[in-house]
């Protein structure tokens, strides 16, 4: 027992936070192979890409949900959803806090980097605030879609739709128990109004949650936190106008619906694409221009230290204010009057190559072991990586080497390439320094 404790004790968090995931998958995934959480055997692959695609809250299936899972194995998906998204350290904090325990710095530091906070100061307290939060905002959500769906499906099938998909969609998971998603309901109010604010709260970040309710003023507020703000307002009206403007006339998506109903949908489909995967419309029928925009909005994904995926927002608005300000002439990256420090630059270039990188390596392997299209492969490696869960209607057909790259990509996605970096080589700081020297580019 002392020998293990010096073990876990020597992992780095990286390494910690790599192999807590790996053991509380392959426990999902033993669960659901068991007889009484399925209505037809499934195969081990089978299990273990379901395991995956819920606790890195992707949402990605190889077999049907409702089709092949019992409700005891819903309960499994919905349990490892949850502990994706609040995420498995935050659990056990909860756990040792409420058994009186002291939290070290070594724990502290691998819940900053689950939690993707710079500091490691307030960690304990973000966790707090963040299950007092999530829990609240999920048991709200749930009563109102209950009010929805218990007249439609009755006490025991409404109460269990709506307790599953609240915790699916404010996690940003897009695991649903229809067959077509949320099809269904392309034109519900209630629904759509529901289902996007879960993924918006969620898709924030709980800094910016716990930032806003602590300060309630847009002036006090923190930089990251007016950036998320507005930049997700901003992305959510472009890409809702053009998903309305590419598929307005095309009849196997936006076109057969009234206006009311395509408004409706656009609006949906704009919120979730970042990172939830729902889907209302079929997205294997969608144009090509559409299917381009998708793939941009599930790369770039929800923000820091949320239950969402992809290189994260504010990555990609750092990214954009430093080609601004290199085409401009600046030093410098400024926003809200604030400078960002060349080190924030830097992670923010490193988190998108390493991004990029893992996606061209995933979709290189997928082009050798699939036979498909190039652009269905493409969407299911980024969708995959973004932890969306969006598919063309490749998931279901893939081989089994490529469920095994699926799989990785998943976990790449969940964990962040930075962490994965952080596996395989340890961060330390020089200090000396070379000489200087220019080297042409461009």
């Amino acid at each position: 027992m002392m020998i293990l404790r010096k073990k876990v004790l020597k992992l780095s968090p990286s390494q910690l936070l790599f192999y807590v995931f790996g053991i509380f998958i392959l426990l999902g995934a033993i669960l659901l192979k068991l007889p009484f959480s399925v209505k037809e055997p499934i195969s081990w692959l089978d299990a273990i890409f379901t395991s995956t695609s819920a606790m890195t809250v992707t949402g990605l299936g190889v077999v049907d949900t409702p089709g092949t899972f019992t409700k005891i194995g819903q309960t499994i998906i919905v349990i490892l959803i949850q502990l994706g998204g609040l995420g498995i350290m935050s659990f056990a904090v909860l756990i040792f806090l409420m058994l009186g325990k002291k939290i070290g710095i070594k724990q502290r530091i691998v819940i900053q980097q689950a939690l993707n906070q710079i500091n490691m100061g307030g960690v304990i307290k973000l966790v707090k605030y963040l299950f007092f939060f999530s829990l609240s905002i999920e048991f709200i959500a749930m009563v109102i879609l209950a009010i929805r769906w218990v007249p439609q499906f009755g006490w025991k099938e409404g109460l269990f739709d709506s307790f599953f998909h609240a915790i699916s969609a404010f996690n940003n998971a897009g695991f649903a128990l229809w067959s077509d998603s949320l099809m269904q309901f392309a034109g519900d109010p209630t629904v759509n109004v529901v289902i996007t604010l879960l993924i918006i709260i969620g898709g924030l970040g709980f800094t910016v949650l716990v930032d806003v309710f602590k300060k309630r003023n847009w002036t006090k507020l923190s930089l990251h936190s007016k950036i998320m703000i507005i930049s997700t307002l901003v992305v959510n009206i472009v890409s809702m106008f053009f998903i309305f403007l590419l598929e307005y006339g095309n009849p196997k998506t936006l076109g057969h619906l009234s206006l009311g109903d395509k408004i409706w949908t656009s609006y949906f489909q704009s919120i979730t694409t970042r990172t939830a995967g729902f889907n209302s419309i079929d997205i294997g029928s969608m144009n090509e221009s559409t299917v381009f925009l998708f793939l941009i909005l599930m790369f770039i994904g929800a923000g820091s230290a949320s239950t969402g995926g992809g290189i994260k927002l504010t990555t990609f608005i750092v990214i954009g204010l430093t080609v601004i300000s290199f085409i401009r002439g600046k030093d410098d990256v400024f926003i809200f009057r604030r400078t960002l420090r060349p080190s924030i630059v830097i992670k923010a270039l490193s988190i998108a190559i390493t991004s990029i990188s893992i996606v061209v390596l995933a979709v290189f392997l997928l082009s050798i072991t699939e036979h498909a299209p190039f652009v269905k492969i493409l969407f299911e490696v980024v969708s995959a990586f973004g932890t969306v869960g969006l598919s063309m209607g490749l998931t279901g057909s893939l081989s089994f080497f490529g469920k095994i790259i699926i799989i990785i990509v998943m976990f790449a996605g969940k964990l962040g390439p930075l962490t994965l970096a952080y596996l395989i080589t340890k961060p330390s700081k020089a200090n000396f320094k070379y000489p200087s020297e220019d080297v042409m580019t461009g």
